[in-house]
């Protein structure tokens, strides 16, 4: 049973300007109250070693029109990253599948790469978690799917066939988080591997090209050297945070040659570590960086997996300068990435994974207004474990029309009142819900019975508190944990038994 929890508070902000060798042993002092465990504090920045290669209270405020983080991002007409805006609150454009099957599957063979987990070699196939592919529409007219999966390579795919529109890319390991086209008409690609290396790639001509690399070992990092972490793109610089346990501002500096080739000249101008040597003592040196950054307001977010929830004031961020404004211990791993509402709310989502005090306290699902310094937690509920499978979230939720739409890892759908915290309405899905739900159209997809062979299943949102099951189309094959990508009559995926779907009508 979900249950409401008190309101906490972990706050402290703290300056870092770069570049500066990393400094995080001096937790800043700050008030605090009988239930808080800990306050971590200051970190500093340093611009780490690059290669170039070719070159119970709602917010009162008001908004009368939607800031500019939400709906569609840029000039690209498409879907180019996880959550598809900065706020990460955009999930493709419609119309969805009334009665949906597949209409083409790539490849032939199953994709699949052997990667080592601790040390051993495990085999991994298809796509992964967060998994969801780039759609969009070229100059051109061909409608592009782009996705990296777990052959080690970044894939290139006509959206009506399924066939290759460019040679793959290979990565050097296995690609689990999603990855970024430049959203503002540059022909660049962005996107990570576990090899370990950040890659800035033109799809310029016939061939994929990379033009520049960021290198996770070239800062003292914590944890490994994987790239999860969605890349987002804002007034010309990208914000991502590795499984290193560093959050990075990359300043691109776009443009065109007089031929009209693209041209960049990046610059790593902000860094800083996810973690402090009080967070460490606390919790141990889980503290990678897997969700992705959202940005809202001139305010860059990230949490890693030792629970914390950092906001970053980035309005100077190119000059090497940034102020951390929020900063708040939700004491658990925190792999989900925020939502961002039009009031600039936050929703948090946490696994039980560490299972603190701190957590048991603040709970899974977390509401919090990050320019109330006293008490940020607006609200907050309880995700336990259930049926012998364990409790919190991996799926970002979805945000439409005032609700939360929760896919929690016991395996329920939950709905949400985002202004009250309410649970409106559940439905079971099947354990191991990692693929983050979608709402396109006033419909709502999810990806459902990951233990059972894998789902697609679909609910009409009339009324968005308590939904109405459309459609449910059985997978069989093998466990979506991959966020679904809608565009304009399909719905693209990828799977673990190794390959990529679309379904259409």
């Amino acid at each position: 049973m979900l249950r409401y929890l008190p309101l906490a508070l972990l706050f402290v902000a703290c300056v870092a300007t770069g570049p500066a060798a990393p400094d995080a042993s001096d937790p800043t002092s700050s008030t605090t109250t009988s239930t808080t465990e800990a306050v971590f504090g200051e970190t500093t920045a340093t611009s780490p070693a690059t290669t170039a290669a070719g070159t119970s209270s709602a917010s009162t405020s008001t908004t009368t029109t939607l800031p500019r983080e939400f709906g569609p991002w840029g000039e690209v007409v498409g879907l180019t990253m996880f959550r598809g805006n900065p706020s990460r609150t955009y999930y493709g454009e419609g119309p969805v599948p009334v009665a949906p099957e597949v209409s083409w599957r790539f490849p032939d063979s199953a994709m699949c790469g052997e990667s080592s987990v601790g040390g051993q070699p495990k085999i991994w196939c298809g796509t992964g978690w967060t998994g969801q592919p780039v759609v969009w529409e070229r100059p051109d007219g061909v409608t592009e799917v782009m996705f990296g999966a777990y052959d080690k390579n970044l894939h290139f795919l006509d959206a009506a066939t399924g066939r290759r529109t460019r040679p793959d890319f290979p990565m050097g390991d296995i690609i689990k988080g999603s990855i970024t086209l430049d959203p503002d008409g540059y022909p660049l690609l962005y996107a990570g591997s576990r090899d370990p290396r950040f890659r800035i790639l033109s799809l310029e001509g016939d061939e994929v090209r990379e033009l520049w690399t960021l290198d996770a070992s070239s800062v003292a990092g914590m944890w490994n050297n994987d790239w999860d972490s969605n890349p987002v793109v804002v007034d010309d610089v990208l914000y991502v945070g590795g499984e290193n346990s560093w959050f990075f501002a990359i300043k691109l500096n776009r443009s065109y040659n007089a031929d009209g080739t693209v041209n960049i000249d990046p610059a790593v101008v902000f860094s800083m570590p996810a973690f402090t040597d009080a967070l460490v003592a606390q919790v141990g040196r889980q503290q990678s960086i897997e969700s992705s950054v959202a940005v809202f307001n001139g305010v860059a977010y990230f949490t890693n997996s030792a629970g914390r929830i950092v906001g970053v004031d980035v309005s100077d961020v190119t000059a090497g300068n940034a102020e951390v404004i929020f900063d708040f211990w939700a004491g658990d791993d925190i792999d989900a990435t925020l939502v961002i509402d039009a009031e600039g709310m936050l929703y948090a989502s946490a696994e039980i994974d560490l299972a603190t005090s701190r957590a048991a306290e603040v709970g899974q699902l977390i509401k919090l207004n990050p320019s109330r310094t006293d008490e940020p937690i607006m609200w907050s509920l309880a995700v336990p474990n259930r049926n012998g499978t364990g409790g919190g979230i991996w799926a970002t939720p979805a945000l439409y029309e005032g609700f939360l739409y929760v896919a929690t890892n016991p395996g329920e759908l939950l709905v949400v009142d985002s202004t009250t915290g309410e649970v409106t309405w559940r439905d079971e899905i099947g354990a191991a819900a990692w693929s983050s739900p979608v709402v396109v159209d006033n419909t709502l997809v999810l990806a459902t019975d990951c233990e059972g062979g894998g789902a697609l299943t679909a609910y009409d949102l009339s009324d968005p508190a308590t939904p109405r099951r459309i459609w449910h189309v059985p997978h069989s094959s093998g466990c979506i944990e991959s966020t679904p990508a809608i565009w304009k009559g399909s719905i693209y995926v990828g799977s673990r038994d190794g390959y990529f779907y679309a379904y259409g009508n």
